[in-house]
């Protein structure tokens, strides 16, 4: 279980470091698009585009970035008592505080999944069934029988109106990220419990 568990850290870090390396770089595309959008409304016809995508970016940079703040640390914490103790004493707390986060992230995962068939065209209410029966028939059958089982496409209720089932499956995976990295420190606590590090 030990090796198990050490190899489970290993691979979740290195995945949501590269994952993460790349999402930093999307503050870029973010700054790229805001530019774009202070041009246009000064000196051309104001872009109908250019405040959803940003937001968007924002979405994709934030959920994607997620989980390597927590694997670096960096995330928000209340250090009035915390940042005095021990290590010990913060594995402690931390592992014991981490399944608080873990209900909520798993609450937001399945809302993101029923929010994200929601926009497919799926209104039941077994969203995990009809991604599953999706998956399956684009593998045994192919895109085009896929496509028929998608219902009507939802859109933002802008002037631009694009379809938000891009960033909602952006958010599902970022959230299901963040659950991977969120047991991963779970692991690293329990190795400095037992006296080694991860």
């Amino acid at each position: 279980m030990h090796k198990a568990m050490q190899g489970y850290i290993r691979a979740i870090d290195r995945m949501n470091h590269v994952i993460g390396r790349i999402a930093m770089y999307l503050i870029f595309v973010l700054m790229g698009v805001l530019l774009w959008s202070s041009v246009s409304k000064t000196f051309l016809t104001p872009s109908i585009w250019t405040l959803e995508t940003a937001q968007f970016v924002m979405v994709a940079y934030y959920v994607l970035g997620g989980p390597y703040s927590i694997q670096l640390g960096s995330n928000v914490r209340m250090d009035l008592f915390y940042g005095d103790w021990s290590p010990r004493t913060k594995a402690w707390v931390d592992g014991f505080t981490v399944f608080f986060l873990l209900f909520y992230l798993v609450v937001l995962f399945m809302g993101a999944v029923s929010s994200t068939a929601y926009s497919l065209g799926y209104f039941g209410m077994e969203p995990f069934a009809f991604f599953g029966d999706l998956f399956m028939t684009l593998i045994t059958q192919g895109f085009a029988a896929a496509n028929e089982k998608l219902g009507f496409l939802e859109k933002s209720p802008t002037a631009w109106q694009p379809q938000l089932w891009p960033i909602k499956v952006v958010l599902c995976l970022g959230v299901f990220l963040m659950i991977l990295q969120c047991v991963a420190e779970f692991f690293r606590d329990l190795e400095r419990l037992r006296g080694s590090e991860a």
